[in-house]
């Protein structure tokens, strides 16, 4: 992940991430702005959420899981090591910890908790909001290569191998079965299976997915190889961009529109500018 920028101004969701029926899966962390809604439970490696994050399902984390103060969770939290949890957090069913707990004032916890290791009754230090102080302001100062190192070091296993690209998303965010409204730019990576509208500033979406939901932005929208968009493409500045092989289920409406080799797009087109379709070598000779 690269941190040339705050990493909570985009929403990132990396390869191979499925909106389940109640779940958003993914094999690394999850990062979750202040005062986002998750309409989903989520399950990944570590979890950190941001004050005033709200979560409609259960919290599976494999490694910790940090939640800031004001977070409500509807469901359990199972966490596979370290829980951290700030003052007057809600979580509406149990929380299992199998290692350390620290806990803050306030917190509710309908039905009850049990932690394996030490139980700390104390305010945890936001960490999530420490993390992106310290890299904002070592960008800020131009210290990029020890911002990219404590990175590095975080996102790296016991065996020193990189785990998967962490799903983020950003403040003050609605994540949900019917939409995924943000007002940053979107990526999403290749094989993604995601259910809901995405709207965002601009959206780049990967090879090999599906997307039962239509895309809008206000800048350009890319649509990867062999991706389907069950619904329609519309911008309102920018252009879009179909490649190889993608199809659109829906209408499109931009700018200048691009289409690669078989790309198909089984409603109407709207462009104000030009329509460029790419060609093979085969096709050129």
């Amino acid at each position: 992940m690269a941190f040339s920028r705050d990493p909570l101004d985009e929403l990132v969701v990396p390869d191979g991430t499925e909106a389940q029926e109640r779940d958003l899966v993914t094999d690394g962390d999850v990062l979750v702005g202040a005062r986002s809604t998750v309409g989903f439970g989520v399950r990944g490696r570590n979890v950190l959420a941001g004050e005033s994050a709200e979560f409609g399902g259960a919290i599976e984390a494999d490694g910790d899981c940090r939640l800031d103060m004001w977070c409500d969770v509807a469901e359990n939290v199972l966490v596979g090591e370290d829980a951290y949890v700030g003052e007057r957090v809600h979580i509406g069913g149990r929380l299992k910890v199998a290692g350390d707990l620290d806990i803050g004032d306030d917190v509710e916890i309908d039905e009850g908790f049990e932690a394996n290791g030490w139980i700390v009754i104390r305010n945890p230090m936001p960490t999530i909001v420490f993390l992106f102080v310290y890299l904002k302001h070592l960008l800020l100062i131009g210290e990029e290569d020890t911002a990219q190192r404590l990175v590095s070091e975080l996102v790296e296993d016991d065996d020193g191998d990189s785990e998967a690209e962490p799903l983020v998303i950003p403040r003050n965010a609605t994540v949900g079965d019917d939409a995924w409204r943000v007002s940053t730019p979107a990526t999403i990576g290749d094989d993604c299976r995601l259910h809901g509208n995405v709207r965002a500033e601009r959206i780049a979406v990967g090879a090999d997915c599906n997307i039962f939901g239509s895309l809008r932005a206000r800048g350009d929208i890319a649509v990867g190889e062999g991706t389907r968009i069950h619904g329609d493409v519309t911008t309102r500045e920018g252009d879009v961009d179909v490649a190889a092989d993608a199809r659109v289920l829906g209408d499109v409406v931009c700018a200048d529109l691009e289409l690669g080799p078989d790309a198909e797009i089984d409603g109407t087109i709207r462009a104000d500018g030009e329509i460029t379709m790419r060609t093979t070598e085969r096709d050129r000779e």
